[in-house]
């Protein structure tokens, strides 16, 4: 084939058909108030860490390969919080934690998808710290000088993912056609599912519950 006839036939060739999902989630009531402040991003109530307010993380779960880039995200500690407060992420990336207070922080987790230990460093510190997620699974953060400081990251093995809205809407687009498992992840004990069919054109709707 010609070089000309090989553009030709590029340019004829369909573009990748797409498909997205939207819908709303009916986000959970929160059990109580937060506990002193509205500091706290994350809270526990009888052992279940939730989002405060109610957030959900909703996902595509299916056969996805790894980036072939490690993908990069942040989590920042600023007002002695974390910003976001619930993070997710495909598994392989790598997390940096910029301290942009005034003051120490040291950043730890001893959750079974990655444990870690950034010790004390101020916002100075250069390189930023950071850790690779490559396991999936819940990862609680915490802060060894603030007690208060919690945040969740969620490693996920899919790059398709997105944060509902403080009432529950979502949209994931750039989908992939085909038969797959829909999830939402709305605590550390609840996580809801159902199949779904994504097909290129009208978004599909899939409303939980």
């Amino acid at each position: 084939m010609s070089v000309m006839a090989a553009a030709m036939a590029l340019q004829a060739a369909p573009a990748l058909a797409q498909a997205s999902v939207e819908g709303k989630v009916e986000l959970p009531k929160p059990l109580h108030p937060p506990v002193m402040n509205k500091r706290y991003g994350i809270v526990s109530y009888n052992g279940v860490l939730s989002p405060y307010p109610p957030l959900a993380v909703i996902y595509l779960e299916g056969a996805f390969s790894r980036p072939g880039t490690e993908p990069t995200a942040e989590m920042v500690q600023k007002d002695l919080n974390f910003q976001p407060n619930i993070l997710p992420v495909q598994a392989g990336t790598r997390v940096a934690f910029p301290n942009l207070d005034d003051t120490y922080h040291n950043i730890f987790s001893y959750s079974p998808a990655k444990r870690f230990d950034l010790g004390r460093y101020r916002s100075d510190e250069r390189p930023i710290p950071s850790v690779l997620f490559d396991v999936s699974g819940m990862v609680t953060v915490r802060c060894d000088i603030h007690e208060h400081m919690r945040a969740i990251i969620l490693v996920l093995d899919t790059p398709h993912f997105v944060l509902s809205d403080p009432a529950g809407a979502y949209r994931i687009g750039g989908l992939p056609t085909g038969h797959f498992i829909l999830k939402v992840w709305l605590d550390s004990r609840t996580t809801l599912e159902r199949p779904v069919d994504l097909q290129a054109g009208t978004p599909l709707r899939a409303d939980f519950p």
